[in-house]
């Protein structure tokens, strides 16, 4: 990415395949920074993006599409005008994630609320890849849930 901060929100930026999405929750890392659970997985893209994303609204929580949609929507805006804090961690570290936002709370929250907790959680996972690497080198694999 260039100096200028991009705002778009393109195609080549979404999880979208479903092999991919199901490797996430099967061998991907995860940690919660209420309301929101993060899954991800340090993996190679075939994009010129860091990081590949998709956002999840629980059907338990919410029953109605309208509900769902719009919290869905909120997320995605709230990602979209926060994604460069994300792209240049990973940028720094050279890495690639492919990652899915899970909205946990069964109650709407308010948009600056939920603006807060996301940046906390788009900062936190450079530090969380960064403890990922330390792992690998030390010969450990196992799988590891935090929490905050």
């Amino acid at each position: 990415m260039t100096d200028s901060i991009k705002y778009s929100f393109t195609k080549d930026e979404r999880l979208c395949h479903r092999k991919r999405i199901s490797s996430l929750f099967e061998d991907g890392m995860g940690f919660t920074c209420y309301p929101f659970r993060i899954v991800w997985k340090s993996i190679p893209l075939d994009v010129d993006f860091p990081a590949q994303v998709a956002i999840t609204v629980t059907k338990r929580s919410f029953k109605h599409a309208v509900k769902r949609n719009l919290l869905k929507r909120r997320i995605r805006e709230i990602y979209r005008l926060n994604k460069h804090l994300l792209y240049q961690d990973l940028n720094e570290r050279e890495a690639q994630i492919s990652f899915m936002i899970v909205y946990l709370p069964k109650t709407i929250l308010k948009t600056a609320e939920m603006d807060t907790k996301l940046v906390k959680a788009l900062r936190r996972i450079g530090t969380e890849y960064d403890k990922y690497i330390a792992n690998i080198k030390k010969g450990d694999s196992l799988h590891y849930d935090t929490t905050d």
